[in-house]
Protein backbone atom coordinates (compact mmCIF):
# COMPACT_ATOMS: atom_id res chain seq x y z
CA UNK A 1 0.00 0.00 0.00
CA UNK A 2 2.90 2.37 0.81
CA UNK A 3 4.01 1.78 -2.05
CA UNK A 4 1.20 3.95 -3.79
CA UNK A 5 2.02 6.94 -1.57
CA UNK A 6 3.77 9.40 -4.25
CA UNK A 7 5.88 11.55 -1.59
CA UNK A 8 6.88 8.47 0.40
CA UNK A 9 8.21 7.01 -2.65
CA UNK A 10 10.15 10.08 -3.72
CA UNK A 11 11.96 9.58 -0.13
CA UNK A 12 15.04 7.27 -0.04
CA UNK A 13 16.18 5.63 3.36
CA UNK A 14 16.79 8.51 5.90
CA UNK A 15 20.54 7.22 5.90
CA UNK A 16 20.88 9.06 9.55
CA UNK A 17 18.03 7.14 11.17
CA UNK A 18 19.81 3.66 9.88
CA UNK A 19 23.08 4.36 12.08
CA UNK A 20 21.23 5.70 14.89
CA UNK A 21 19.11 2.64 14.97
CA UNK A 22 22.62 0.87 15.19
CA UNK A 23 24.06 2.90 18.20
CA UNK A 24 20.05 3.02 19.96
CA UNK A 25 20.72 -1.23 19.60
CA UNK A 26 24.04 -1.12 21.10
CA UNK A 27 23.16 0.84 24.06
CA UNK A 28 20.36 -1.35 24.76
CA UNK A 29 22.34 -4.44 24.77
CA UNK A 30 24.65 -2.37 27.40
CA UNK A 31 27.47 -0.98 25.61
CA UNK A 32 29.21 2.25 26.11
CA UNK A 33 28.88 4.57 22.91
CA UNK A 34 30.35 7.51 22.52
CA UNK A 35 28.19 9.41 20.46
CA UNK A 36 29.38 12.08 18.07
CA UNK A 37 26.88 11.47 15.42
CA UNK A 38 24.09 13.30 16.34
CA UNK A 39 24.31 17.58 16.77
CA UNK A 40 22.36 17.22 19.52
CA UNK A 41 23.73 20.12 22.77
CA UNK A 42 24.75 18.13 25.76
CA UNK A 43 25.09 21.55 27.92
CA UNK A 44 21.78 22.87 29.46
CA UNK A 45 20.27 26.69 28.82
CA UNK A 46 21.54 29.55 30.96
CA UNK A 47 19.60 28.80 34.60
CA UNK A 48 17.05 32.58 34.17
CA UNK A 49 15.83 30.92 31.34
CA UNK A 50 14.45 27.93 32.87
CA UNK A 51 13.34 29.97 35.54
CA UNK A 52 11.09 31.95 33.22
CA UNK A 53 10.10 28.87 32.07
CA UNK A 54 8.85 27.63 34.90
CA UNK A 55 7.33 31.12 35.92
CA UNK A 56 4.79 31.69 33.21
CA UNK A 57 3.95 27.77 33.03
CA UNK A 58 2.69 28.37 36.82
CA UNK A 59 0.49 31.04 35.13
CA UNK A 60 -2.97 29.44 34.95
CA UNK A 61 -3.73 31.41 31.44
CA UNK A 62 -0.26 30.52 30.10
CA UNK A 63 -2.02 27.01 28.48
CA UNK A 64 -4.42 27.39 25.46
CA UNK A 65 -3.79 28.20 22.25
CA UNK A 66 -0.65 30.93 21.19
CA UNK A 67 0.50 32.60 18.20
CA UNK A 68 1.36 31.16 15.19
CA UNK A 69 3.96 33.52 13.91
CA UNK A 70 4.84 34.13 17.58
CA UNK A 71 3.95 36.37 20.45
CA UNK A 72 5.18 40.11 19.60
CA UNK A 73 7.51 40.38 22.41
CA UNK A 74 9.78 37.36 21.01
CA UNK A 75 10.16 38.94 17.76
CA UNK A 76 10.79 42.54 18.94
CA UNK A 77 13.90 40.33 20.56
CA UNK A 78 14.63 38.87 17.44
CA UNK A 79 14.99 41.91 15.22
CA UNK A 80 16.63 43.21 18.84
CA UNK A 81 18.86 40.16 18.35
CA UNK A 82 19.75 41.51 14.41
CA UNK A 83 20.19 45.24 15.24
CA UNK A 84 22.99 44.70 17.49
CA UNK A 85 24.59 41.08 16.06
CA UNK A 86 24.30 42.33 11.77
CA UNK A 87 23.57 45.61 12.51
CA UNK A 88 20.03 44.88 10.37
CA UNK A 89 16.86 46.80 11.00
CA UNK A 90 14.10 43.67 10.81
CA UNK A 91 10.41 45.24 11.69
CA UNK A 92 8.95 42.10 13.85
CA UNK A 93 5.72 42.72 12.24
CA UNK A 94 6.30 42.06 8.77
CA UNK A 95 9.39 40.92 8.44
CA UNK A 96 9.69 38.49 11.16
CA UNK A 97 7.95 35.23 12.14
CA UNK A 98 8.76 32.19 15.08
CA UNK A 99 9.23 28.65 13.70
CA UNK A 100 9.55 25.73 15.69
CA UNK A 101 12.70 25.18 14.91
CA UNK A 102 14.66 25.97 11.39
CA UNK A 103 14.13 22.60 10.45
CA UNK A 104 10.34 23.28 10.49
CA UNK A 105 10.45 26.58 9.19
CA UNK A 106 12.01 25.31 6.05
CA UNK A 107 9.88 22.83 5.65
CA UNK A 108 6.58 24.89 5.88
CA UNK A 109 8.52 27.43 3.74
CA UNK A 110 8.83 25.00 1.37
CA UNK A 111 5.17 24.36 1.11
CA UNK A 112 4.21 27.20 1.22
CA UNK A 113 6.42 28.51 -1.97
CA UNK A 114 6.64 25.61 -4.17
CA UNK A 115 4.80 24.74 -7.14
CA UNK A 116 5.16 21.06 -8.79
CA UNK A 117 7.95 20.89 -10.80
CA UNK A 118 9.64 23.75 -9.54
CA UNK A 119 13.96 23.27 -9.63
CA UNK A 120 15.49 24.27 -6.72
CA UNK A 121 19.00 24.64 -6.60
CA UNK A 122 20.48 22.97 -3.40
CA UNK A 123 24.30 22.15 -1.68
CA UNK A 124 25.67 18.69 -1.74
CA UNK A 125 26.38 17.97 0.72
CA UNK A 126 23.78 19.51 3.01
CA UNK A 127 21.49 19.10 5.55
CA UNK A 128 18.23 16.60 4.45
CA UNK A 129 15.94 19.34 4.74
CA UNK A 130 17.68 21.47 2.47
CA UNK A 131 16.64 19.01 -0.47
CA UNK A 132 13.97 16.82 0.98
CA UNK A 133 12.17 19.67 2.07
CA UNK A 134 11.08 20.84 -0.88
CA UNK A 135 11.07 17.46 -2.16
CA UNK A 136 8.13 16.55 -0.07
CA UNK A 137 6.89 19.85 -1.08
CA UNK A 138 6.97 18.63 -4.82
CA UNK A 139 10.30 19.91 -6.53
CA UNK A 140 13.35 18.81 -8.21
CA UNK A 141 16.80 19.20 -7.05
CA UNK A 142 19.38 20.33 -8.89
CA UNK A 143 22.73 19.75 -7.17
CA UNK A 144 25.44 23.22 -6.70
CA UNK A 145 28.49 22.27 -4.60
CA UNK A 146 28.89 23.09 -1.15
CA UNK A 147 32.18 24.42 -1.35
CA UNK A 148 31.64 28.44 -2.34
CA UNK A 149 34.57 28.55 -4.55
CA UNK A 150 34.93 29.58 -8.18
CA UNK A 151 33.04 26.40 -9.29
CA UNK A 152 30.23 27.37 -7.23
CA UNK A 153 29.34 29.93 -9.43
CA UNK A 154 30.15 28.43 -12.55
CA UNK A 155 27.64 25.83 -11.60
CA UNK A 156 25.16 28.47 -10.42
CA UNK A 157 25.47 30.23 -14.03
CA UNK A 158 25.20 26.00 -16.08
CA UNK A 159 21.93 25.40 -13.74
CA UNK A 160 20.18 28.84 -15.37
CA UNK A 161 21.80 28.23 -18.63
CA UNK A 162 20.68 24.46 -18.97
CA UNK A 163 17.54 23.71 -16.63
CA UNK A 164 14.20 23.40 -17.82
CA UNK A 165 12.04 25.02 -16.27
CA UNK A 166 14.96 27.41 -14.67
CA UNK A 167 15.60 27.21 -10.94
CA UNK A 168 13.32 29.49 -8.85
CA UNK A 169 15.06 28.86 -5.80
CA UNK A 170 18.92 28.55 -4.14
CA UNK A 171 19.77 27.45 -0.78
CA UNK A 172 22.78 28.64 1.20
CA UNK A 173 24.00 27.42 4.42
CA UNK A 174 27.28 28.38 6.34
CA UNK A 175 28.33 27.89 8.84
CA UNK A 176 27.22 24.18 6.36
CA UNK A 177 26.06 21.18 8.10
CA UNK A 178 27.80 18.99 7.28
CA UNK A 179 31.38 20.35 6.37
CA UNK A 180 31.36 23.54 8.77
CA UNK A 181 32.48 25.74 5.33
CA UNK A 182 31.93 29.28 6.06
CA UNK A 183 32.02 32.36 3.84
CA UNK A 184 32.31 36.10 4.08
CA UNK A 185 29.90 39.13 3.79
CA UNK A 186 31.41 39.56 0.25
CA UNK A 187 30.35 35.94 -0.87
CA UNK A 188 26.37 36.54 0.44
CA UNK A 189 26.32 40.14 -1.35
CA UNK A 190 27.69 37.88 -4.64
CA UNK A 191 24.68 35.55 -3.59
CA UNK A 192 22.05 38.63 -3.33
CA UNK A 193 23.62 40.43 -6.35
CA UNK A 194 22.82 37.08 -9.11
CA UNK A 195 19.64 36.37 -7.19
CA UNK A 196 18.48 39.56 -7.78
CA UNK A 197 19.87 39.27 -11.76
CA UNK A 198 18.12 36.17 -11.92
CA UNK A 199 15.12 36.28 -10.32
CA UNK A 200 15.77 33.76 -7.91
CA UNK A 201 14.35 33.34 -4.17
CA UNK A 202 17.31 32.84 -1.39
CA UNK A 203 16.85 30.96 1.81
CA UNK A 204 19.55 31.31 3.93
CA UNK A 205 20.25 28.48 6.93
CA UNK A 206 22.31 30.66 9.75
CA UNK A 207 21.73 28.07 12.32
CA UNK A 208 25.42 28.18 13.78
CA UNK A 209 25.63 31.79 13.51
CA UNK A 210 27.20 31.83 17.28
CA UNK A 211 29.79 28.95 16.94
CA UNK A 212 32.30 30.50 14.68
CA UNK A 213 36.02 30.08 16.10
CA UNK A 214 39.18 31.75 16.14
CA UNK A 215 37.28 35.36 16.48
CA UNK A 216 35.93 35.58 13.15
CA UNK A 217 32.24 35.86 13.44
CA UNK A 218 29.63 34.71 10.99
CA UNK A 219 27.98 37.18 8.74
CA UNK A 220 24.40 37.05 8.14
CA UNK A 221 22.96 37.60 4.62
CA UNK A 222 20.67 40.24 5.42
CA UNK A 223 23.83 41.93 5.86
CA UNK A 224 24.03 42.61 2.28
CA UNK A 225 22.55 45.37 0.21
CA UNK A 226 18.91 44.26 -1.39
CA UNK A 227 18.92 40.91 0.47
CA UNK A 228 15.41 41.74 1.90
CA UNK A 229 14.84 41.91 -1.79
CA UNK A 230 14.81 38.38 -2.32
CA UNK A 231 16.51 36.73 0.54
CA UNK A 232 14.92 34.60 3.65
CA UNK A 233 17.33 34.25 6.77
CA UNK A 234 16.64 31.17 9.19
CA UNK A 235 18.24 31.38 12.73
CA UNK A 236 17.81 29.17 15.55
CA UNK A 237 18.33 28.84 19.59
CA UNK A 238 18.86 25.26 19.77
CA UNK A 239 22.59 25.81 19.46
CA UNK A 240 23.34 28.87 20.57
CA UNK A 241 21.19 28.99 24.05
CA UNK A 242 21.91 25.13 24.34
CA UNK A 243 17.56 24.97 23.48
CA UNK A 244 17.54 22.12 21.01
CA UNK A 245 14.86 19.95 22.13
CA UNK A 246 12.66 23.53 22.23
CA UNK A 247 12.28 23.86 19.09
CA UNK A 248 12.47 27.55 19.03
CA UNK A 249 13.76 29.31 15.72
CA UNK A 250 13.06 32.30 13.38
CA UNK A 251 12.56 33.23 9.77
CA UNK A 252 13.58 36.82 8.94
CA UNK A 253 13.51 39.28 5.50
CA UNK A 254 11.89 39.18 2.76
CA UNK A 255 8.27 40.40 3.60
CA UNK A 256 6.55 38.19 0.30
CA UNK A 257 8.52 35.12 2.18
CA UNK A 258 7.77 35.64 5.66
CA UNK A 259 3.76 36.40 4.95
CA UNK A 260 3.68 33.13 2.58
CA UNK A 261 5.51 31.23 5.52
CA UNK A 262 3.08 32.97 8.33
CA UNK A 263 0.19 32.08 6.12
CA UNK A 264 0.99 28.48 5.75
CA UNK A 265 1.48 28.22 9.35
CA UNK A 266 -1.39 29.20 10.55
CA UNK A 267 -2.92 26.48 9.07
CA UNK A 268 -0.51 24.18 10.04
CA UNK A 269 -0.25 25.07 13.62
CA UNK A 270 -0.97 27.45 16.86
CA UNK A 271 2.61 28.15 17.69
CA UNK A 272 4.89 26.92 20.32
CA UNK A 273 4.29 26.92 24.03
CA UNK A 274 3.63 30.00 25.19
CA UNK A 275 5.84 29.58 28.00
CA UNK A 276 8.79 28.37 25.25
CA UNK A 277 8.15 31.54 23.72
CA UNK A 278 8.53 33.87 26.78
CA UNK A 279 11.75 32.10 27.71
CA UNK A 280 13.30 32.51 24.57
CA UNK A 281 12.20 36.49 24.83
CA UNK A 282 14.21 35.54 28.00
CA UNK A 283 17.25 34.18 26.23
CA UNK A 284 17.73 36.96 23.72
CA UNK A 285 16.82 40.00 25.86
CA UNK A 286 18.98 38.66 29.34
CA UNK A 287 22.97 37.94 30.02
CA UNK A 288 24.59 36.69 26.82
CA UNK A 289 27.05 35.01 28.33
CA UNK A 290 26.35 31.85 27.47
CA UNK A 291 26.88 32.20 23.61
CA UNK A 292 30.93 33.37 24.28
CA UNK A 293 31.32 29.90 26.94
CA UNK A 294 29.37 27.77 24.57
CA UNK A 295 32.14 29.11 21.72
CA UNK A 296 34.89 28.80 23.81
CA UNK A 297 33.41 25.24 24.73
CA UNK A 298 33.23 23.82 21.03
CA UNK A 299 36.51 25.67 20.47
CA UNK A 300 38.20 23.41 22.91
CA UNK A 301 36.67 20.24 22.09
CA UNK A 302 37.95 21.23 18.09
CA UNK A 303 40.98 21.44 19.30
CA UNK A 304 41.15 18.33 21.54
CA UNK A 305 39.20 15.99 18.34
CA UNK A 306 42.12 17.39 15.59
CA UNK A 307 44.87 16.85 18.08
CA UNK A 308 43.50 13.49 19.62
CA UNK A 309 42.23 12.06 16.62
CA UNK A 310 45.22 12.94 14.67
CA UNK A 311 47.59 11.22 16.73
CA UNK A 312 45.33 8.11 16.54
CA UNK A 313 46.14 8.10 12.74
CA UNK A 314 43.10 10.38 11.54
CA UNK A 315 43.63 13.26 10.33
CA UNK A 316 40.67 15.43 10.91
CA UNK A 317 40.98 19.27 9.29
CA UNK A 318 39.90 22.09 12.24
CA UNK A 319 36.47 23.54 11.73
CA UNK A 320 36.07 27.51 11.49
CA UNK A 321 32.79 27.14 12.83
CA UNK A 322 29.64 24.90 13.75
CA UNK A 323 29.46 21.86 15.54
CA UNK A 324 31.21 19.56 13.54
CA UNK A 325 34.18 18.41 11.85
CA UNK A 326 33.82 17.17 8.37
CA UNK A 327 36.85 14.26 7.61
CA UNK A 328 37.25 11.96 4.90
CA UNK A 329 37.42 8.30 5.87
CA UNK A 330 40.84 7.35 7.26
CA UNK A 331 43.37 5.95 4.97
CA UNK A 332 42.68 2.08 3.92
CA UNK A 333 39.33 2.50 4.35
CA UNK A 334 38.22 4.27 1.21
CA UNK A 335 36.28 1.82 -0.54
CA UNK A 336 34.32 0.72 2.33
CA UNK A 337 32.28 3.89 2.34
CA UNK A 338 30.99 6.26 4.72
CA UNK A 339 28.12 3.91 5.47
CA UNK A 340 29.75 1.09 6.10
CA UNK A 341 32.75 2.58 7.70
CA UNK A 342 30.53 4.60 10.48
CA UNK A 343 28.61 1.11 11.04
CA UNK A 344 32.07 -0.30 11.53
CA UNK A 345 32.21 2.15 14.05
CA UNK A 346 29.97 1.80 16.40
CA UNK A 347 29.86 -2.25 16.43
CA UNK A 348 34.22 -2.28 16.92
CA UNK A 349 34.81 1.25 18.13
CA UNK A 350 32.00 1.83 20.60
CA UNK A 351 32.24 5.36 18.35
CA UNK A 352 29.04 6.93 16.02
CA UNK A 353 29.68 9.03 13.80
CA UNK A 354 27.69 10.30 11.06
CA UNK A 355 27.69 8.85 7.55
CA UNK A 356 28.27 11.10 4.77
CA UNK A 357 26.18 10.16 2.52
CA UNK A 358 23.13 10.53 4.82
CA UNK A 359 23.75 14.53 3.27
CA UNK A 360 23.92 13.89 -0.51
CA UNK A 361 26.04 12.38 -3.27
CA UNK A 362 28.63 14.21 -3.03
CA UNK A 363 28.75 13.39 1.06
CA UNK A 364 30.37 9.71 -0.02
CA UNK A 365 33.44 9.25 1.33
CA UNK A 366 33.17 11.28 4.53
CA UNK A 367 31.50 11.58 8.08
CA UNK A 368 30.39 14.35 10.13
CA UNK A 369 31.71 14.21 13.89
CA UNK A 370 29.94 16.16 16.08
CA UNK A 371 31.43 17.86 19.21
CA UNK A 372 29.12 16.95 21.60
CA UNK A 373 30.60 14.84 23.93
CA UNK A 374 33.18 16.18 26.60
CA UNK A 375 36.69 16.49 26.22
CA UNK A 376 37.36 13.32 28.04
CA UNK A 377 35.09 11.27 26.09
CA UNK A 378 36.51 12.62 22.91
CA UNK A 379 39.97 11.36 23.46
CA UNK A 380 38.71 8.10 24.64
CA UNK A 381 36.62 8.41 21.37
CA UNK A 382 40.14 8.59 19.59
CA UNK A 383 41.96 5.82 21.65
CA UNK A 384 38.97 3.27 20.55
CA UNK A 385 39.86 4.58 17.12
CA UNK A 386 43.15 4.24 17.17
CA UNK A 387 43.38 0.80 18.46
CA UNK A 388 40.15 -0.04 15.35
CA UNK A 389 42.33 1.33 12.72
CA UNK A 390 45.63 -0.75 13.94
CA UNK A 391 43.25 -3.78 14.15
CA UNK A 392 41.47 -3.61 10.76
CA UNK A 393 44.42 -2.46 9.05
CA UNK A 394 42.35 -0.22 6.34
Amino acid sequence: MSDDLYRIKRLPPYVIAEVNALRHAARQAGRDIIDLGMGNPDQPPPQHVIDKLCEVARKPNAHGYSQSKGIPGLRRAQASYYQRRFGVELDPQNEIVVTMGSKEGLASLATAITAPGDVVLAPSPSYPIHTFGFIIAGATIRSVPTTPGEEYWKELDRAMQYTVPRPTMLVVNYPSNPTAEVVDLAFYQRVVDWARENGVWVISDLAYSELYFDGVPTPSIMQAEGAKEVAVEFTSMSKTYSMAGWRMGFAVGNRELIAALTRVKSYLDYGAFTPIQAAACAALNGPQDIIESNRQLYQKRRDVLVESFGRAGWDIPSPAASMFAWAKLPKGFESMGSLEFSKRLIEEADVAVAAGVGYGEEGEGYVRIAMVENEQRIRQAARNIKRFLAKSGG
